[in-house]
Formats: structure tokens, sequence, C-alpha cells
């Protein structure tokens, strides 16, 4: 249960990502709304998950799945270049989150 919260925590990560870059500063009340929310359930997660995982694999992990949909997102909406590389780098990022699993 605590990898399942965890990887959920992740996905929101990458909600609040998304939505404090579209608050600008916060002077827009939508995204700034949607940071808050999902920072609180995604901090929420990482915290419930931290009970019976180990920090350091349970922060890479949260950060790892965070960044490489954040990342991805921008890439599929147009906010951010598509390279080859990108791709790659993004697959080792989830590859190492993989693996942190498997050796749990």
């Amino acid at each position: 249960m605590s990898w399942f919260v965890l990887v959920v925590s992740g996905v929101f990560e990458a909600v609040w990502a998304t939505a404090l870059g579209k608050s600008e500063g916060f002077s827009r009340l939508g995204p700034s709304l949607v940071f808050v929310a999902a920072l609180a359930v995604s901090m929420g997660g990482l915290a419930y998950a931290m009970r019976e995982l180990p920090t350091g694999t349970s922060y890479a992990v949260w950060v790892g799945i965070g960044a490489s949909l954040t990342v991805l997102y921008a890439m599929l909406t147009g906010g951010e270049p598509v390279s080859v590389l990108k791709v790659v780098f993004l697959a080792m990022i989830v590859g190492g989150i993989v693996g942190l699993k498997l050796l749990d």
C-alpha cells in the first residue's frame, strides 16, 4: 500500500509543480488553489509512505515521478521542446525508480 500511495503522491507532485508555474507567482487564483491542494495531497502521501519505506528511497521515487511527469506534460503541451536525449534521460529516471522498487 505504501508504494501505491508513494506513486500517487509523485503524480500529485507533478500537478503542484505545473500549477505553481501556471499560477504566475500566485497571481492567478485557480492554479494557486490547485497548487495548494495538490501540495497537501502530495506531501501527505509522501509522509504516509515514509512510515514504512526508507526516507531516501521514498524521496528519490517521489521526486523522480514528479519531475518525469512534469517534463513529460510540458513536452506534450508544447511548453518544452522534445528531443531524443530528453526522452532517453527521462527513461533513465524511470528506470532508476523501477530499480529502487525492485530492490525493496
